[in-house]
């Protein structure tokens, strides 16, 4: 039997009579890179805010690694070990790169956000926040503000944050979103590397990131599952050809 570390049974979001999500029940296999792909206004995000307590379901139900966490507030749901980035990326602009991971440690060390500590107090960290920085290849930009790091690095920055806060499962809203050739590559590449010991959902449009990382992906259209399987499985799928691309051809967009 599949051990599914996250699961939605009925899940259903309506806004003011208008159904966001409608019925998803979608199955997260532990270990997994699992891919969440569909036309603008499919309903993704909604759902990434729904799994996360950003948003309360109007019905349905959500487990996380058996526990039902539908009741919860969105930190507990982090606290649980299920963490999200954003599309836009999250980071204090005016910390040192160094700095900004340095915050992330606080929380599970208990000593949440004592900006007012002195620095020296927090040298402890830095052992912990170079070894994520390595990680994902920031080490040479440790000194320099968040705000310096150009658009990739600052990807690559969030989600040593994300990682600062130990999850087990990692949501990433569009990681590749506004990457150029070579930074998409980069982040692909520490997508892989930290889904080795952790499971990973992710939103993304682009599908040759999708076909290359995923081992399965769900379909959604006007906010509901239309598709779910390998990426070959689901580029096959003519329903999802005409949903995701018109009249195009999925495969032909990888």
């Amino acid at each position: 039997m599949a051990d599914y570390i996250l699961e939605t049974e009925g899940l259903t979001k309506e806004f003011a009579g208008f159904t966001a999500v409608r019925n998803v029940g979608l199955k997260v296999r532990r270990g997994t890179i699992h891919a969440l792909i569909g036309p603008n206004g499919a309903g993704k995000t909604t759902v990434f805010n729904l799994l996360t307590k950003f948003l309360e379901p109007s019905a349905g139900c959500i487990r996380y690694d058996g526990r039902d966490i539908t009741g919860l507030r969105a930190p507990d749901v982090a606290r649980l070990g299920m963490v999200r980035s954003f599309q836009i990326s999250a980071v204090f602009p005016h910390l040192t790169v160094q700095e900004n991971v340095r915050v992330a440690l606080q929380r599970p060390l208990g000593t949440s956000f004592h900006f007012w500590r002195s620095e020296k107090s927090l040298d402890t960290l830095n052992p912990r926040a170079d070894a994520l920085l390595a990680a994902v290849g920031l080490s040479d930009y440790r000194a320099a503000t968040a705000a310096e790091l150009p658009y990739g690095r600052k990807r690559a920055l969030e989600i040593a944050t994300t990682l600062a806060l130990e999850p087990e499962m990692l949501l990433l809203d569009e990681p590749m979103a506004g990457l150029g050739h070579e930074d998409i590559a980069r982040i692909a590449n520490l997508i892989r590397q930290v889904a080795h010991n952790r499971t990973v959902l992710m939103v993304e449009h682009n599908l040759s990131v999708v076909a290359d990382l995923s081992d399965t992906i769900t379909v959604l259209t006007r906010g509901r599952i239309l598709a779910e399987g390998s990426y070959a499985e689901v580029s096959a799928d003519p329903e999802v050809r005409e949903a995701y691309m018109g009249t195009g051809d999925v495969a032909g967009h990888a």
